[in-house]
């Protein structure tokens, strides 16, 4: 008698907008996460060309060279293509197909009350996002997670009203034509709030990131001209960390024991915020300076990384025409 087989692995999606190279809250935020799930989860990670257009759309010629970059930055961290389905969301049509259908019977409230649909306008004020495909971003969001049937989608805690919508339009599809989909669960994960260069939330749109792809002595500049906090206006002036915004590179990428002394130095005036900083540049340059080295290679030969990415749009389409052939015949079509 053969044993039983293994359990089936749950399934995780999880997207990230190409709207340019990625940086390092990108990595803190995300990356680091996948690079984590891919061992223990059926992975599905995405480059949603798509969304990028719903804010990029006057410079959409941009975002297939954004889709290269954001996938070899990807790469270079180590995302495995034997692990995980890596893939252009524009390469699946079925996103498309499904979010036209959700866009049905989302009822026009849910979309106006989601927290970020405000804040994304705030924080990309130069851009004319009054369209109907910003507003209805989070459909397509909802579509591209529940076509590969997600059992968890990694987010943070400030992110989980977006899953709360996806999980209320499921139960809506699945009230009014047929239950097809299962409810995504959220899988919290930590994501610390790294600061940008002048101290606001690392951004593309606000010009404070420091890029993956950044040489050392851009990262050294960016890094050593960074603001901390305005208490230590002066060497002697003591300060505190958990205020500081240069401080949240080191809670990310340095080593707990280090952060707690350089914190107690910042605490007496013991220690300098530039002596501090170099810290963080160190650690920085010895994470960063690998994948560069791997990111170097993929840049000699870019059709390499179109192939990972036209392989993994193949796998993904499997599961997703699966899906709609589903979605199809509980509509009558």
């Amino acid at each position: 008698m053969s044993p039983p087989a293994p359990p089936a692995k749950k399934i995780i999606f999880s997207g990230v907008r190409p709207t340019g190279p990625a940086h390092l809250g990108n990595y803190v935020g995300a990356f680091r996460n996948w690079l984590r799930l891919q061992d223990d989860y059926r992975c599905f990670y995405s480059i949603v060309g798509w969304h990028a257009l719903s804010s990029e759309y006057a410079n959409a010629g941009s975002i297939r060279d954004n889709i290269w970059e954001v996938a070899v930055d990807l790469l270079s961290l180590g995302l495995d293509p034997a692990k995980c389905v890596l893939f252009a969301q524009s390469d699946v049509q079925e996103h498309a197909e499904l979010h036209l259908i959700l866009s049905m019977f989302i009822p026009l409230p849910w979309l106006e009350r989601v927290p970020t649909y405000k804040e994304m306008q705030l924080e990309l004020a130069d851009k004319d996002l009054n369209t109907y495909g910003f507003l209805g971003y989070p459909v397509l969001q909802t579509a591209d997670i529940i076509l590969y049937k997600a059992d968890v989608v990694p987010v943070g805690e400030d992110q989980e009203a977006h899953l709360e919508l996806a999980r209320e339009v499921v139960r809506r599809f699945n009230r009014l034509i047929a239950p097809v989909f299962p409810e995504p669960q959220t899988l919290l994960t930590d994501v610390p709030r790294l600061a940008g260069t002048d101290g606001r939330k690392m951004s593309k749109s606000f010009g404070n990131a420091v890029y993956l792809k950044d040489p050392p002595a851009v990262i050294r500049e960016k890094i050593s001209t960074m603001v901390t906090d305005t208490r230590r206006k002066r060497r002697s002036d003591a300060g505190e960390p958990n205020d500081c915004p240069a401080f949240t590179l080191h809670r990310a990428f340095v080593a707990k024991d280090k952060q707690e002394e350089l914190a107690r130095g910042c605490r007496s005036a013991g220690i300098g915020c530039l002596e501090c900083k170099k810290v963080a540049i160190d650690a920085l340059l010895a994470f960063l300076l690998p994948t560069q080295e791997i990111r170097a290679q993929y840049e000699k030969n870019p059709q390499a990384v179109w192939k990972i990415l036209a392989e993994g749009a193949a796998r993904a389409r499997q599961a997703a025409q699966k899906t709609m052939a589903e979605v199809r015949a509980s509509l009558g079509f």
